[in-house]
């Protein structure tokens, strides 16, 4: 047979990904393990700040005394709500040592949000930066588990708080070890709250396990090493970016981090810190391949650049390719799976499917089942619900014993996505079983927004859809029937709903209808209204 790129790609996927040692050990010590392999390695570049991975570790350590002197014990559940900085994975490690859980949290949540995610919880703590800290004070009140706010960040705490200061606490405290803590590596990691499709979202059960076995698999797949250098302005309360920590962390890397993405100041630290490995999700690629400044920046430090949280059009992958010379390699998970399941391969362009999400993570596997009873396994080709199995997956949701028994069954976890696996074991996801919409990678609940809706006096029905958006792969738009007598406009209503919830979650139309489709038992009809737009769309 001809070695050529198609050739190449007729191997086995198990040639690819073999099964991985992982050593036995509760996530605080894989930080301690890079100390010791990489002490002097920068772990952080945070604008004017280096830190290497011995003064994380010391910093880690110190916050660790500090949090169980205000009397964090092993099992309570600590808020982290803030952006990117040193301080997030400092915190998610020091919790990590105590035995504690860290629960991501938005930045760009308001007051109700802020609310219900420390609430459900059952939050003890919330290490908030400065500028948040008025959110936090707004809610406090109605909180009845919530003993500890401890501020982060430039400035001070507002007049009339009380919340310590991160420095303040870690500069009294000792950097050695904490000690007297027995972690399994069964025991809660991390509380992070994805979307569903009824309700508002639910916290997910991540272990030391899953979280510290996927960052595992994410290394292996990606064929991270300690020289390189991660471009991160992904979220840390968002899955993709935790898992950009922890993987930067465990391996000795470097995380060079932004608390958001701005295309100037992105390209600059590109060429500055000589990254090696560039982390987006499809609408920055989209932005930067039609940017006209993006051909004067040298991106030739950069082995690839990882696309997830949302398909990435095979065109926008090229496009950006063309402008930077960068392949653009596209993977798949989500967060109830810690959150990698799936990568195309990084090292040959041969066996790197643009239009497919990949091939399984090491000791991962997948089926496709029918959409009707999710037990009967599809051949290839087939397309059906995606299902997967592997060391990643969550122990369940918090507090929803039937959500959990619906998405995990006999070890498998039910994706909600639909897709096939060709001959190869490559997947391509069609579209989504779940309701969920996907706004720019971002996860919104149709019925958070609808239940917002209802909230507004002249609103007697309504209901909520993905619509589709060349840029943010979704918007969110309303159907909504006015209350008999009421005059209502969908001007009013935009308005009325903007700024009561985060900002991605913003409703971008509102169509007043006669009334909305639903099943006999009261269920909304989505996929009707669905495809009732892509028909005026002229997408059906």
């Amino acid at each position: 047979m001809t070695d050529t790129p198609s050739a190449r790609r007729l191997s086995q996927p198990e040639l690819f990904r073999p099964p991985l040692t992982y050593p036995s050990m509760p996530f605080g010590d894989r930080l301690t393990r890079a100390v010791h392999l990489y002490p002097e390695n920068e772990a952080i570049v945070f604008k004017d700040l280096s830190l290497t991975f011995r003064e994380v570790e010391g910093l880690t350590n110190a916050f660790a005394h500090a949090l169980r002197a205000l009397g964090i014990r092993q099992g309570d559940r600590v808020c982290l709500l803030m952006t990117n900085r040193p301080e997030y994975a400092i915190a998610f490690f020091a919790l990590a040592r105590l035995g504690a859980v860290a629960s991501p949290m938005n930045p760009s949540y308001k007051e109700r949000e802020i609310a219900y995610q420390i609430e459900d919880s059952q939050a003890v703590a919330v290490v908030v930066q400065n500028d948040l800290l008025p959110l936090v004070e707004a809610v406090r009140g109605g909180l009845t588990r919530l003993e500890h706010v401890i501020a982060v960040g430039p400035g001070r705490p507002a007049a009339g708080s009380d919340a310590p200061h991160f420095a303040e606490l870690v500069a009294r405290h000792p950097a050695t070890p904490i000690t007297g803590v027995e972690i399994a590596e069964g025991d809660l990691l991390a509380l992070p709250y994805s979307s569903g499709t009824t309700g508002l979202p639910k916290g997910v059960l991540l272990s030391h396990k899953a979280f510290g076995w996927n960052n595992l698999q994410f290394i292996a797949v990606s064929r991270v090493t300690e020289r390189d250098r991660f471009m991160v302005f992904l979220p840390f309360y968002h899955i993709y970016g935790l898992m950009l920590m922890g993987g930067a962390m465990l391996s000795g890397s470097t995380l060079v981090l932004m608390e958001r993405f701005e295309p100037v100041e992105c390209c600059r630290l590109v060429e500055q810190h000589q990254i090696t490995l560039f982390f987006a999700v499809p609408p920055v690629l989209v932005m930067l391949s039609a940017w006209p400044e993006i051909g004067t920046y040298d991106f030739t430090s950069v082995r690839h650049c990882m696309v997830g949280a949302a398909p990435v059009p095979p065109e926008v992958a090229r496009r950006f390719r063309e402008v930077t010379g960068v392949r653009v390699v596209q993977g798949y998970g989500l967060t109830e799976a810690g959150p990698l399941t799936h990568l195309n391969p990084v090292h040959d362009d041969g066996i790197n499917v643009l239009d497919s999400a990949g091939l399984p993570a090491h000791d991962t596997e997948q089926k496709i089942v029918d959409l009707e009873t999710g037990e009967r396994e599809l051949p290839v080709g087939e397309v059906g619900e995606v299902i997967v199995r592997g060391p990643q997956v969550m122990l369940g949701y918090w507090n929803a014993p039937d959500a959990t028994a619906a998405a995990i069954r006999d070890g498998w976890l039910y994706t909600g996505d639909i897709g096939r696996v060709d001959g190869l074991g490559y997947l391509y996801i069609h579209d989504r079983k779940k309701e969920m919409i996907k706004y720019k990678g971002f996860g919104i609940a149709p019925a958070e927004l609808e239940a917002l809706l209802f909230e507004h006096p002249a609103v007697a029905d309504a209901a909520v859809i993905g619509k589709p958006d060349p840029e943010a792969g979704e918007v969110p738009k309303a159907f909504v029937v006015p209350k008999k007598g009421e005059r209502l406009t969908a001007e009013e209503l935009l308005a009325w709903a903007r700024g009561r919830l985060a900002g991605y979650k913003t409703l971008h139309e509102v169509e007043l209808v006669e009334a909305i489709p639903k099943t006999a038992s009261g269920k909304i009809l989505r996929r009707v209204l669905k495809e009732q737009e892509r028909q005026r769309m002229g997408l059906a």
